[in-house]
């Protein structure tokens, strides 16, 4: 009976050990974006870049912007994608003074804006891989208008 109970204990220590290395790669590929989190900086950049501003704003504890990041945010080609198009603004309501007319409640929200600081567009909360390159495509298509 023992014999049983420490093969389980290691076998779970071996799936924990396991998870939290995958949860550590995925986190390091959402930090490859090298978020800006001063507004105004964000728009600089953009401005002199040529490009929009990707707003993401959430929380120092929240479970769905911490989905977002891991499922979304870790994946190689769109961070090349996002890195490309647009400055990347991150600023958590725990952390950061949100500028005025920006929600701060209900995380994770999303706003894209131009250098001008006008916003084109607002997404509440979380998508998944594939959601998320809908949302861009709309984006994009918005941008052609």
């Amino acid at each position: 009976m023992r014999k049983f109970l420490l093969i389980g204990i290691v076998f779970l220590v071996a799936l924990f050990l396991y998870l939290s290395m995958m949860n550590a790669k995925e986190l390091d590929n959402a930090k490859e974006l090298n978020w800006e989190n001063n507004y105004k900086k964000a728009l600089a950049t953009a401005k002199k870049e040529n490009k929009m501003v990707y707003l993401f704003i959430g929380a120092d504890v929240c479970t769905h912007c911490d989905r977002f990041k891991e499922q979304t945010l870790s994946n190689k080609e769109l961070i090349e994608t996002m890195k490309e198009d647009y400055v990347l603004l991150y600023m958590s309501r725990d952390q950061h003074k949100i500028p005025d007319g920006f929600e701060k409640y209900g995380v994770p929200m999303h706003y894209f804006l131009t250098s001008d600081a006008n916003v084109t567009a607002v997404v509440k909360g979380s998508r998944e891989l594939e959601g998320w390159y809908d949302v861009l495509d709309e984006i994009d298509l918005m941008k052609e208008k």
